[in-house]
């Protein structure tokens, strides 16, 4: 059942365990994530960067992909979580992740994203609240929850770039809420987009319990995001760069210490290069064990633009050969096939591996479903 944001993270606030969120780029990454969380009887939440819409909506350089493309792609993942999602039988939200402006927003939510954020972080304060309160504005009036940025985390994803992070100032973070009646914050506490985040990085948990101390203090209802937290396994690099690749300084948030963040406050922890690492990690594989697929008519392009990009793991860069695949989820023929497997096995072993970890295994039941129509009359009611 698709469902609002706000009551996944409800239960994950109430019951102690961190909720992944996962971000797709391809209409079988989504089927894969639904597979996988079912089988753990998790709650699910999918998310789509603001490029991965421009990306789903056919442009291959989606790095400047339009509203328009955005659009296109809203609708295309939108219509694969609900193809896979709708009967299951796990709660799942779909979540527009880093939001640029009110416009990518709307195109989020007419497409189907039962979520939305909005990244105001580079924004003075004052602005980031002007935009952040317009957005929540308009979705809340839908049910759609809506996640808002304060503070600016160091490292690249996508248009996201900032060569330091600010932390976030807890007192700022109450204000935040006040204002703007968002749902949740993705905080900078140490984190850092993208695979180099630092051989030692250490997480600050101590500003999650702070602003979360404040929020109960103040009697906010409010959720706390972790941005720029994959694990960077460091297994999945080694087997890259043993096919061939070229992977330098790749070191991620330790496991432990995301843990110990969703005991300090942190409801929801963002996942994506990970996942983009498995993938590539299979596909280098399987051209390495069948050298046959090299020449394949419909995948043999991938296999050229993986040896082409030996420094790159964004899967994007490499599946613009299979964009009808990406997009609307057809498979042409069995070669195809074997690329969207390598995709859906990389996929359920990271996803696999940190519901498990984070401790939202068998926590399907505790959610209190809602509709984003029921949503939206309780925001309503509470002047939100």
């Amino acid at each position: 059942m698709l469902v609002p944001m706000r009551v996944i993270l409800e239960a994950a606030d109430k019951y102690d365990y961190a909720q992944g969120a996962f971000n797709v780029n391809a209409v079988c990454q989504a089927e894969a994530v639904i597979n996988v969380h079912e089988m753990f009887r998790s709650p699910a939440i999918l998310q789509g960067a603001d490029l991965a819409n421009g990306f789903m909506g056919g442009r291959g350089d989606f790095m400047n992909a339009t509203l328009e493309d955005k659009k296109a792609g809203a609708k295309n993942i939108a219509a694969a979580v609900k193809k896979y999602g709708t009967d299951s039988p796990i709660p799942i939200a779909l979540h527009l992740d880093h939001g640029k402006n009110l416009d990518s927003c709307i195109a989020a939510v007419e497409g189907g994203y039962t979520s939305v954020m909005i990244d105001g972080s580079s924004l003075p304060f004052e602005e980031n609240v002007e935009l952040t309160r317009e957005v929540v504005k308009y979705a809340h009036a839908r049910g759609v929850t809506v996640e808002g940025e304060l503070g600016v985390l160091a490292g690249v994803e996508d248009h996201v770039f900032s060569a330091d992070s600010t932390y976030t100032n807890p007192l700022r973070a109450i204000d935040f809420f006040r204002k703007t009646k968002v749902d949740a914050l993705a905080i900078s506490y140490g984190t850092m987009h993208g695979a180099n985040k630092g051989k030692n990085a250490v997480i600050r948990k101590e500003i999650a319990v702070a602003i979360k101390e404040c929020m109960r203090h103040e009697g906010i209802e409010g959720y706390l995001v972790s941005h720029g937290s994959s694990t960077v396994p460091r297994y999945i690099v080694e087997e890259i760069n043993a096919l061939g690749g070229d992977l330098k300084n790749a070191y991620g948030i330790d496991i432990n210490q995301l843990i110990e963040a969703a005991h300090a406050g942190i409801n929801k922890i963002n996942v994506d290069t990970d996942i983009r690492l498995a993938v590539t990690r299979n596909m280098k594989e399987l051209f390495a064990k069948e050298e046959k697929l090299r020449g394949s008519a419909s995948i043999g392009a991938i296999y050229e633009l993986l040896e082409k990009n030996p420094s790159a793991f964004d899967p994007r860069v490499f599946l613009t050969p299979i964009m009808d695949t990406v997009m609307y989820g057809n498979v042409p023929d069995d070669d195809v096939a074997r690329i969207c497997k390598c995709i859906e096995d990389g996929v359920k072993e990271v996803v696999g591996t940190l519901i498990v970890k984070f401790g939202s295994y068998g926590k399907a039941p505790r959610v209190e479903l809602a509709t984003l129509e029921q949503m939206a009359e309780q925001y309503k009611k509470a002047g939100i």
